[in-house]
């Protein structure tokens, strides 16, 4: 299991599977599903995504103000914690 996951990878599952195109890549990660156009059905896809790969529950429902980095550190922060079990 990977013992980390990349802003690249992560960015490359949007685009490769949510529907985010290409040339809309953000390259900052302080942006929202909302500020990129994708919507709760890419976010439940995102989600299912990281239970499979890693094993990390995201919530049930997307905070409306959760950034893709704030994602991205709660996926790399649960993945460390089981690291020091």
């Amino acid at each position: 299991m990977p013992r980390q996951w990349s802003a690249d990878a992560l960015l490359d599952f949007l685009v490769e599977q949510a529907g985010l195109p290409s040339d809309e890549r953000p390259t900052d990660l302080d942006v929202t599903f909302i500020d990129i156009g994708l919507d709760s059905l890419a976010y439940l896809q995102l989600s299912a995504e990281v239970a499979g790969t890693f094993g990390v529950d995201l919530p049930a429902e997307l905070p409306e103000s959760w950034t893709l980095a704030e994602i991205l550190a709660t996926v790399n922060t649960a993945l460390g914690q089981r690291e020091t079990v």
